[in-house]
């Protein structure tokens, strides 16, 4: 008896310490993921991200710096962030981000460390990156033919992703492809993008394009919605199955008879998903950002190049957390800088 009373007073402890850290919203939200861009600047220039002409770049003073990012992802993590997600811009476009992850792996509580990528400059550095345990790496591939490829990136990168792609299932990574679904652009290269689960054990994502490129909506209407897509797919592969669906996913996911991977749509636009959204984004500028479609709301740079400590600094993020918009639209509603949204490559993703 009294041994079970221990033990039931150490759980309590455990749980109100717990409770205590953890970031919950205002809506009952757990939040645990953070999706951290590391630069703004990329190689490509693809069609649903930015505009030809690219966007106007941070100069780097202006960037968070290597230390600045440890220092809010340990902040974060003692706050209950247990994953990190990498992305830009182009991660690797930023010199040093080997030395990067190495610290952030060996941060106490991040539990995963995952990498969004283009793959044009990613393969030389995939063995060190299994060595350091990053977890998975999703690979942005939206054709599967060279010149639609060329045509939607606006470069000739073609060979070196398609490297990228066989040297991570080598290295025995956990894979994610993401193909962004545009109307007049990439239509014909669904099927075969989603062919690539037939025979390797890759996650295939097919995601509705937003107006995140810098230039506003290509489009009056969004026509190939999530149900749009799964119809597509469900034309040539009827037996197409759902699978059970994670509290937290973004993706709606299936499998495919007789395919070794699995395939999912994100309503990314439809955003049918903010209900059990447990993700906070910062951008390469140190811009806190609650939900995709709003235009930041904490200044986190600011706050640590005035010397603010972690206390402050944790309390600015509570209060932010616990003032959170219920979805992206009333988030996109309520956004203070009117007009086109910004580039998906300043925004991180």
């Amino acid at each position: 008896m009294k041994e079970t009373k221990l033990l039931n007073r150490s759980l309590f402890s455990y749980l109100s310490a717990h409770y205590q850290t953890m970031l919950i919203d205002n809506h009952g939200r757990e939040i645990n993921y953070l999706r951290l861009a590391v630069t703004d600047r990329c190689n490509l220039r693809c069609f649903y991200c930015m505009p030809e002409t690219g966007i106007n770049y941070l100069p780097k003073q202006e960037l968070l710096t290597y230390e600045e990012i440890e220092r809010l992802i340990t902040l974060l993590a003692h706050m209950g962030i247990t994953k990190v997600r990498l992305t830009g811009g182009e991660p690797f476009v930023r010199r040093d981000l080997m030395k990067l992850i190495a610290r952030i792996v060996d941060i106490p509580g991040i539990n995963d460390l995952h990498l969004t990528t283009n793959g044009v400059l990613t393969a030389p550095h995939l063995p060190e990156l299994k060595k350091l345990g990053v977890s998975s790496v999703n690979l942005s591939l939206d054709s599967l033919n060279r010149d639609r490829f060329n045509s939607i990136t606006r470069s000739n990168g073609f060979a070196e992703v398609m490297r990228t792609f066989y040297d991570l299932l080598d290295n025995d990574f956990s894979v994610k492809i993401n193909t962004v679904v545009m109307e007049d652009k990439n239509i014909e290269d669904i099927i075969p993008i989603l062919n690539l689960t037939k025979d390797y054990p890759v996650s295939v994502r097919f995601i509705e394009e937003m107006p995140f490129n810098g230039a506003g909506a290509h489009y009056q209407k969004l026509h190939w919605t999530h149900t749009k897509i799964l119809s597509h797919i469900k034309e040539s592969f009827p037996g197409i199955t759902p699978l059970s669906v994670q509290t937290d996913a973004t993706s709606v996911r299936y499998s495919i008879p007789g395919h070794i991977g699995d395939v999912g749509i994100i309503a990314a636009f439809s955003r049918t998903f903010c209900g059990s959204c447990n993700r906070l984004r910062i951008t390469a500028k140190g811009d806190l950002k609650t939900c995709l479609y709003d235009d930041g709301v904490l200044n986190l740079k600011e706050l640590i190049r005035t010397n603010k400590d972690d206390g402050f600094i944790e309390e600015k993020i509570r209060y932010a957390v616990g003032h959170r918009f219920l979805d992206g639209f009333i988030a996109e509603k309520e956004r203070k800088k009117k007009g086109q949204l910004e580039s998906m490559s300043t925004i991180g993703g």
